[in-house]
């Protein structure tokens, strides 16, 4: 009964670590003949596994989604990074995770070696979290789901969409892709009133089902979908744009700009172009400023002359 349950535990954790597995492979993997490879799925069958079977040559097992989340088996490293990512999770823009994380963690630690419960409790006591600043928004994690169903089925999403003003307006669009970013979460999709692709903030976006039809997907606007949306949120979205010359490097410059502050274009190894934006001039020079480096105007033309009114008033006041 012990070699047997060792080998249905065996054979489970073959199942998971592999899309698809052949009899004959399985049973060259255990040690034993297809007939007992056909005996031990029909067991893990029974205890709530749903394994899958198609038959011919080119068939195998497959293990499938069942209607309950049965036990999973992971090995050491994967063990520690569920651990230390359920750990980091909260304060990602994602509501309710914190807690989630919390319980599902604690079941994880109940069950863990103590070996590796060394390992994350290291890992997490001599770790600390750097955020750029607190969360102004999160988004509920049954949108985030609808959200990537749609866009794994390739469906039409309907939804009502909040703007910075709180204005609401419906929307039918063919999402793509979410992208996230420190702080918040992104839909990128083709608004299909507006025929162009759009990009929505998650937290802003009410699903109103049902969805669909199904489309064929379109070519994506940008290859490099997290330089797309960083471009859109901190430059296109603003009445004030500007190009602006920092003197560091753009790794350096990295440490402080993050993907809703601007876009980062490396010059040479001293320099870097920052296209940024902001609701007005004002704002622009004090989001430059603050940034705290040596820095060239390279357009707009309007931003140098507002800076040098400025400095104007800045001296009078130290006058």
């Amino acid at each position: 009964m012990l070699e047997t349950s060792a080998r249905l535990l065996r054979l489970l954790s073959l199942l998971q670590a592999h899309r698809e597995w052949s009899g004959s492979d399985l049973a060259d993997r255990l040690g034993v003949t297809p007939r007992t490879v056909r005996r031990d799925v029909d067991r893990l069958r029974e205890l709530g596994y749903p394994v899958n079977a198609s038959p011919g040559t080119g068939g195998g097992y497959q293990l499938g989604a069942g209607a309950e989340l049965p036990p999973l088996l992971l090995d050491d490293e994967e063990a520690v990074a569920v651990a230390v990512g359920l750990r980091t999770a909260a304060g990602h823009g994602i509501e309710g995770i914190g807690e989630t994380s919390v319980r599902a963690l604690a079941k994880l630690e109940q069950v863990l070696p103590s070996r590796l419960r060394r390992r994350v409790g290291a890992l997490n006591a001599f770790t600390v979290p750097m955020l750029r600043g607190p969360q102004s928004s999160t988004v509920d994690t049954s949108v985030l789901t609808e959200l990537a169903n749609a866009c794994r089925d390739s469906e039409r999403l309907r939804f009502e969409y909040r703007d910075h003003g709180g204005s609401a307006t419906r929307r039918t669009v063919e999402p793509h892709r979410l992208v996230c970013t420190e702080r918040r979460w992104y839909l990128v999709a083709w608004d299909l009133d507006r025929g162009d692709w759009r990009t929505f903030r998650a937290d802003r976006i009410t699903p109103q089902p049902p969805h669909g039809p199904r489309f064929a997907p379109r070519t994506p606007p940008a290859k490099d979908l997290a330089a797309y949306v960083s471009k859109g949120v901190s430059t296109h979205a603003y009445a004030a744009q500007a190009v602006i010359r920092l003197h560091t490097s753009a790794e350096l410059a990295a440490e402080f700009v993050g993907p809703s502050d601007g876009v980062l274009e490396a010059v040479d190894e001293k320099t870097c172009l920052l296209r940024t934006g902001a609701a007005s001039l004002d704002v622009l020079v004090i989001h430059v400023m603050l940034m705290g480096v040596d820095f060239e105007v390279v357009e707009p033309q309007e931003l140098t002359e507002h800076m040098r009114t400025v400095r104007d008033r800045l001296s009078r006041a130290l006058d």
